[in-house]
């Protein structure tokens, strides 16, 4: 035992039975869990009210899918934070209000999503609220300070602000639109939520005053795992916007809660390099339309994301997710090296992360195969 406390030492918890591991663990599977449990009731009435996803130039499904997850995502995460507070509430009045923040931006972003999954809304609409929502971070205390980043000279204040400003901005509506385009191919976001936000949570928990950030990640981490049980190619249901933007807004926001605040350097570095493949996907494809004159270039779905490029060589959806699960873990590692994390914490969180998905995905392809045997018993007793 004392062996085991001594390895959980090493890699950042303090005290392995202690009120803050226990809670972090309890936050994650409540999550977990209760996506996983929720989303074949949420499809049912999905499937009933007609809350689906119809093919386009961007997505690969043939047929309408429900386009829900996103609301299951979205309560799991609400539920595990909740059940978190109950545990150990957060006594810092300043973190409680900036989480709040979050909570209160997610939750615009995810209703404004639905209904642009159901009805439809305008670019204009959608990146109006997406301000708003990254401007209730700012006016509590959530921005990106222009001076902190390397490299750069040093500005008067007058600049620095506005500058500022617009820096947060850029990065909350960037980031929540570069997740959103990411999602095309089955399980690809919610693979790529999971393990964003589990490397985040992992270097997160290295340092004590991150608590506020370990909690909202464990249960977006949880979240998504029990969503991708669902989405692993075949999908039988997925995040749409709700979701996408979900993900996209919270990640954007917790790092500049602080979970990444090694130094001034490594402020905004860590976060680009885990965030590196919606980032480079989302940065091609505008500037691949704008090369082609296309004057909006978020507003013209098409098939040239890393996805859709990675699939035309796979052909196989399952694949596909895989490789880009697989680019997104390696990136996270990266930004776990240069946040100044130790090896056995980077190498035990991969081990973790890898394990996860895979549980998830034979989960996925165990039930699959299990249907297609009751439906070939029940076509052949016909």
């Amino acid at each position: 035992m004392d062996s085991l406390s001594a390895f959980a030492r090493q890699l950042g918890i303090a005290d392995l039975f202690g009120l803050g591991f226990v809670s972090v663990v309890v936050t994650f599977l409540t999550a977990g869990l209760f996506t996983w449990l929720f989303i074949p009731r949420l499809r049912e009435f999905a499937v009933q009210v007609g809350w689906a996803d119809h093919p386009n130039e961007r997505r690969l499904n043939t047929e309408p899918l429900p386009n829900a997850g996103g609301l299951a995502i979205f309560a799991g995460f609400i539920v595990s934070v909740i059940v978190a507070w109950a545990l150990r509430p957060i006594v810092v009045e300043i973190v409680n209000i900036q989480v709040l923040a979050i909570l209160l931006g997610a939750s615009l972003l995810v209703l404004v999503g639905f209904i642009d999954d159901q009805y439809g809304l305008s670019p204009l609409s959608r990146l109006l609220v997406q301000v708003l929502a990254a401007m209730l971070l700012i006016v509590n205390g959530l921005k990106i300070d222009f001076n902190a980043i390397p490299f750069l000279p040093i500005i008067p204040d007058a600049i620095n602000a506005p500058l500022s400003i617009f820096l947060t901005i850029l990065w909350i509506v960037g980031l929540t639109n570069a997740v959103n385009l990411m999602d095309g191919v089955d399980g690809v976001v919610g693979g790529v939520g999971f393990v964003v936000s589990t490397v985040l949570l992992a270097t997160a928990a290295q340092f004590p005053d991150r608590a506020a950030a370990v909690v909202l990640l464990a249960g977006l981490s949880g979240a998504a795992l029990g969503y991708l049980r669902h989405n692993f190619n075949p999908s039988r249901i997925i995040m749409g916007d709700a979701g996408a933007y979900l993900f996209g807004y919270t990640l954007a926001a917790v790092s500049l809660l602080g979970t990444l605040k090694f130094s001034a350097g490594a402020s905004l570095l860590v976060p680009l390099v885990v965030l590196a493949l919606p980032v480079l996907d989302t940065t091609q494809v505008v500037i691949g339309r704008l090369a082609r004159g296309i004057r909006n270039p978020l507003g013209h779905p098409d098939k040239t994301h890393i996805h859709h490029r990675v699939l035309a060589r796979t052909a196989s959806a399952r694949r596909t997710a895989v490789i880009l699960w697989t680019v997104s873990l390696i990136c996270g590692m990266v930004g776990m090296a240069f946040q100044g994390v130790s090896w056995p914490v980077i190498a035990v969180t991969g081990v973790l992360i890898a394990a996860c998905l895979w549980f998830v995905a034979y989960r996925r392809m165990r039930a699959q195969t299990i249907d297609a045997a009751r439906q070939a018993s029940i076509s052949k007793d016909g």
